[in-house]
């Protein structure tokens, strides 16, 4: 995983309550074991191989008062949307992870043509994901509401991926909305596919935090045109970019492709493991149905 904007190894960026495990950059403390291969650049841009570490909920360290000595410039109300969107999201997609805004784009390459990661937060972002990681499309899964609760400058971005060559797509998504997703994804799919297909640089697939919708687009790509199944696909992801997508909602978009009997029982009737696999013909069938969405 790597974090653009940190200036030190504080605290964890992905981070697990049930388990109290830590994937990130972490302040080493005592009594704590660490698994970490870390190299930066001159300005500062963290690139972590591999992370693990495990620590007690008391060793994780709260943002401080802004005003005290601290060098932290987490605001309140940077905090408190933090807060709540991480409440959010572990209550809606009953996952453990959290999203820490404040310390910056964080992204993990999943294959050798695919970045999944947060938010660009500033045009900074954008050249280093073109000069350091030869991103050349990115795939942006947010609404425009998710954008401005986080009260990023959109268009600065957007024109700075211009000025560098980077083709810049939108297909957004309910954040924490397994239906929306599932109505969303062969459409993202669809231009993730066309994107790699291109071959021309790296494809980084965003939502907000990079934890439910871009893994999820990330995923159902790969269980239906890399020949994996789905639970394949999820554990490749997943192994490497700790996260939670909702994995009911690539079932059930799977079901919504490769159905080709309108009398066919609903996908909500089926068994949890339904459409976790599927056979060569409605594999060839989906990737049909995906490429034709390309352009809409």
């Amino acid at each position: 995983m790597t974090c653009v904007g940190a200036k030190s190894c504080l605290s964890s960026v992905l981070t697990s309550p049930l388990d109290n495990e830590v994937f990130f950059m972490v302040k080493k403390k005592p009594n704590t074991t660490s698994n970490l291969m870390a190299s930066s650049n001159s300005k500062g841009h963290f690139k972590v191989n591999r992370v693990s570490c495990k620590i007690s909920e008391n060793q994780i360290e709260e943002g401080n008062h802004p005003t005290s000595s601290s060098s932290s410039k987490v605001s309140f109300k940077t905090k408190n949307k933090m807060e709540d969107y991480n409440t959010a999201m572990k209550r809606m997609m009953r996952n453990p992870y959290e999203y820490h805004h404040d310390l910056g784009m964080n992204y993990t390459q999943i294959t050798d043509g695919l970045i999944v990661g947060s938010q660009p937060q500033k045009p900074e972002d954008i050249e280093h994901l073109k000069q350091e990681e030869n991103v050349a499309y990115i795939l942006n899964l947010q609404q425009d509401k998710d954008i401005e609760y986080w009260g990023i400058d959109f268009e600065p971005i957007v024109k700075r991926c211009q000025v560098l060559g980077i083709r810049h797509m939108r297909r957004p998504a309910t954040d924490f909305d397994p239906d929306s997703l599932r109505s969303q994804l062969p459409k993202a799919v669809s231009s993730l596919e066309w994107a790699i297909s291109e071959g021309k640089g790296k494809v980084y697939v965003h939502c907000t935090a990079g934890l439910g919708r871009a893994p999820a687009v990330s995923i159902a790509y790969m269980f239906w045109f890399c020949g994996m199944n789905l639970n394949t696909a999820y554990d490749l992801l997943t192994s490497k970019r700790p996260c939670g997508p909702n994995k009911r909602a690539i079932q059930g978009a799977t079901y919504d492709l490769a159905k080709n009997d309108p009398w066919k029982e609903p996908f909500e009737s089926l068994p949890e493991s339904a459409f976790a696999d599927i056979a060569d013909w409605e594999r060839k069938l989906i990737q049909e149905r995906v490429r034709s969405l390309r352009g809409t």
